[in-house]
């Protein structure tokens, strides 16, 4: 996929030819030739008007060689900025195939796709964090065969220009990353959320940006299937075999930032008429864990949620993509030994990062923590950006 940044402007240079220069400088020295005779060579001329008996001739010839040079060298400058200059601020020594393997290429090439991997952006935000980056590179990595879909409710529909951003520029190296405008009325369409949406005073409730992203999620399970990540996840292993799925967070409660659902489930059917019915856009979760939790206990006829199948739905235990409590979230800062995280994340497909608790918290680069360790082996293009950008905050504070 290629990113379109703001419109770029070639400048064109003047094409100057050294042999008709040379002939105009002749003919004010006094050369000439006849009509219809052959003209000599470029080196011919030169060296006859080099050694004519009129000095003044040598001098005009000196400065428009220089004139000459000048003018190559200016125009040559601003030659083709394309192809001169990386974009959205990746470094000159940077590029994709540094940061893309070849297998990835392989892969996304070879086959069509064999499901979507779904991230949105219900905020206007446009300037992605390091996270979010890391999210999808993780994702990316990991679903080779797979378009991985990122909706922005920030992007204007029908532009096929992505803004200036250092995350676009890297996100686009991976040829399996589609970055689009989310459209909510389109996307709400045809389901019981429409008019749910469609009710103006709901962007006046306090937690409505979390609640549009809870309706997002299991509308795009409900009408397109596939996996759908919040973008505070680092992706380990495919995810693909982990179908009509779900995960534990712990505490008795199931959460939505990993889903995993075919087209059209009954399961993901009977969410959102939950959605709809038992709507309470006041209390923090009652539209995401506390729903998913609901309908689940109601489809398997449970008091008490634990890891099992229950009619072709997966409730997954807490290690496999919540393995770090959130109540724990600072252990994602501490250092941890290569072992001790081989260990960690033995059973583990996707580890959740709690962003709502550990965004303000500094994460050194590179470092041992576990965090850092992450960021390392599943999104090295993204970790290699912070890299850069740490050491140029260090070399600045010197």
């Amino acid at each position: 996929m290629r990113l379109e940044g703001s419109s770029e402007i070639i400048l064109k240079q003047p094409r100057i030819n050294f042999c008709i220069w040379l002939q105009i400088m002749m003919a004010v020295s006094g050369e000439h030739t006849l009509a219809g005779e052959r003209m000599p060579s470029c080196l011919q001329k030169l060296t006859r008007v080099v050694l004519s008996h009129k000095p003044w001739a040598l001098f005009i010839l000196i400065a428009g060689f220089v004139s000459f040079a000048y003018t190559k060298l200016y125009w040559g400058v601003w030659e083709d900025p394309k192809s001169r200059a990386p974009t959205y601020g990746l470094s000159a020594e940077t590029s994709c195939a540094h940061y893309v393997p070849s297998a990835l290429d392989i892969a996304a090439g070879s086959s069509p796709p064999t499901g979507n991997v779904f991230f949105v952006e219900t905020s206007k935000q446009t300037s992605p964090s390091y996270l979010f980056s890391c999210s999808v590179e993780s994702a990316a990595r990991t679903h080779p065969t797979s378009r991985v879909v990122v909706l922005m409710k920030g992007l204007a529909k029908g532009n096929t220009s992505l803004p200036e951003h250092w995350a676009f520029s890297l996100l686009s190296c991976f040829p399996n990353v589609e970055i689009r405008p989310l459209d909510l009325t389109e996307l709400f369409s045809g389901t019981p959320l429409a008019l749910w949406f469609s009710q103006p005073q709901r962007q006046q409730e306090p937690h409505f940006l979390p609640v549009l992203s809870d309706a997002c999620r299991i509308v795009l399970m409900w009408k397109f299937g596939g996996i759908y990540l919040d973008t505070d996840f680092i992706v380990l292993k495919n995810l693909e075999n982990l179908t009509n799925a779900l995960g534990i967070q712990g505490d008795n409660v199931l959460n939505g930032a990993f889903l995993s659902f075919k087209a059209k489930h009954k399961f993901v059917e009977l969410c959102m008429q939950d959605f709809v019915q038992n709507y309470n856009g006041w209390v923090w979760g009652h539209q995401g864990p506390g729903l998913l939790t609901r309908v689940f206990k109601k489809w398997c006829s449970l008091r008490t949620l634990k890891s099992m199948n229950c009619k072709g739905v997966s409730a997954l235990a807490q290690e496999v993509v919540y393995p770090i409590p959130w109540q724990d979230w600072k252990k994602l800062f501490e250092a941890v030994s290569a072992l001790e995280l081989e260990k960690l994340l033995k059973n583990t497909y996707a580890v959740h990062i709690w962003n709502k608790l550990s965004h303000g918290t500094k994460l050194e680069i590179p470092s041992q923590a576990l965090l850092a360790q992450l960021y390392a082996q599943f999104c090295p293009a993204t970790y290699a950006k912070m890299k850069q950008d740490s050491e140029e905050v260090s070399r600045r504070a010197v």
